[in-house]
């Protein structure tokens, strides 16, 4: 039986966080009514001039600087020729083979070592605007019944982010994914939300068997717009083209949509080449020539990029927890908590996390006080003090004074009631499945309004039902 790997490289779309658009000076907002955040430059009216966002040139820069891509001294826009209904122009404006950015590499940090990503480019252009498909299920072009155009995005400054094909795997796609991400939300260019469509991602799917030297014909999966999507659509689409060479067949180069609420696979056309876009240098702009002085600033701005945190932080806390952290942007709150690291990060990463506080909001010295106390405390308060941990002026004093119940005496009569409630459970348990304790555990702390000690009830009902 042949064996096969995926080869993958990803196309990422960052859209800028700017105050205006690319080349004009329309607000770039998000959310706003429909065709309301127009003007005759973005909407392509005859005899209007784009005029290039400083902002986002130093933002790419900065972006570029951080993916260890060279800085061109002299790059160009171009006009990338196609015909679409969220294209007001009939072209985009677009960077071709001369881009601000080329030629970096991407750290992505795995249990086993670091995997290093190739990027061969980082370039600027102007966004489309959104189509919107109605009269389907899901919102997508794929059974709708018509759809129509919103051009407020349309000319906002966008990122493409474009890796070598060294991707090996639908989860490395979704951690490099998830790494790149937290590393444009810290240069500040970008909020990144991928259900918000500020973050999107394509994938170049093909498959080779082991050993093979060179690429066979690939796939794209367009527009993805959460990391499960992109990680499950690769799964999808490998799994497809492995069934097509066992089975014989040869995989066609052509574009898909991928239905995760199906988890189906659907061609939208054949997948275009460079030539077919008819690429030439946008003529109403002069070339981009990045100064040293803006180069030098953006390597002064760049602190300590995610995946470098994470291999510091793994020396104290392991890597899934590190990786955790960093890449959740909760690593911040993490080291400004003193105390057991381990217990810190866990408390930080699962208890805290599914508050939904903000990590910037929390005092750091308070929480770390209320860790301490943890095991003391009752449960109930313990969670309710996480929830409000937030709150301007939240002190853990207020919660620490509360003890949990850990005096067998009181607990004995509540745990005896719960066995009896709970024959088949206690059968299950007895019969080797002790898994089924936790439940028993739960019941008990129920039944105390959650101010039981758990660490005291685990111990009671395992002499209890060991006797």
């Amino acid at each position: 039986m042949a064996q096969w790997e995926p080869v993958i490289g990803l196309e990422i779309h960052v859209q800028l966080k700017t105050r205006t658009k690319m080349f004009c000076r329309c607000e770039n907002v998000w959310g706003e009514p429909e065709n309301t955040r127009t003007c005759p430059v973005c909407l392509a009216h005859p005899g209007t001039l784009p005029v290039p966002n400083k902002r986002a040139i130093e933002w790419t820069v900065k972006l570029g600087v951080a993916l260890g891509c060279e800085i061109a001294s002299h790059a160009l826009f171009h006009r990338k020729n196609y015909f679409y209904p969220d294209l007001s122009k009939g072209y985009q404006i677009s960077q071709y083979d001369i881009p601000l950015c080329a030629g970096g590499r991407f750290v992505v940090p795995g249990p086993d070592g670091d995997r290093v990503i190739g990027i061969v480019r980082a370039h600027l252009e102007e966004d489309a605007a959104k189509t919107i498909h109605l009269g389907g299920s899901g919102g997508r072009i794929a059974g709708a019944e018509y759809s129509l155009v919103d051009f407020n995005r349309g000319g906002t400054p966008l990122v493409e982010i474009v890796s070598e094909p060294d991707v090996r795997s639908a989860d490395e796609a979704r951690r490099f994914l998830q790494l790149l991400r937290q590393t444009v939300v810290e240069l500040g260019i970008s909020d990144a939300e991928m259900e918000k469509g500020s973050l999107r991602c394509d994938a170049n799917v093909s498959v080779r068997q082991a050993g093979e030297a060179g690429y066979r014909t690939k796939t794209e999966l367009k527009n993805m717009n959460s990391f499960k999507f992109v990680a499950d659509g690769i799964e999808a689409e490998a799994r497809r083209q492995i069934e097509i060479y066992e089975a014989g067949g040869e995989v066609e180069q052509e574009t898909l949509h991928f239905d995760p609420a199906s988890g189906s696979i659907a061609p939208l056309r054949s997948k275009e080449e460079a030539h077919d876009y008819r690429y030439f240098p946008e003529p109403d702009l002069v070339p981009v020539e990045p100064p040293v002085e803006m180069i030098a600033s953006a390597m002064d701005d760049i602190g300590e990029l995610p995946s470098a945190r994470m291999r510091r932080l793994e020396a104290e806390i392991g890597f899934d927890l590190a990786e955790g952290l960093v890449a959740s942007g909760r690593d911040g709150l993490y080291e400004r908590v003193s105390g057991d690291r381990r217990a810190v990060a866990n408390v930080v990463m699962n208890q805290l996390a599914a508050t939904g506080v903000d990590p910037e909001a929390v005092n750091g010295f308070e929480l770390g006080k209320l860790i301490a106390e943890r095991e003391r405390i009752p449960r109930a308060a313990f969670t309710e003090a996480l929830e409000r941990s937030g709150d301007p002026g939240f002190s853990a004093d207020d919660y620490l004074a509360e003890t949990a119940i850990s005096d067998a005496s009181e607990l004995d009569p509540v745990i005896d009631k719960v066995l009896t409630e709970n024959e088949a459970q206690v059968e299950t348990f007895k019969a080797g499945k002790e898994g089924v304790l936790g439940f028993l555990v739960g019941q008990v702390m129920e039944e105390t309004g959650g101010k039981a000690d758990p660490r005291i009830v685990n111990e009671r009902l395992r002499e209890k039902l060991s006797s």
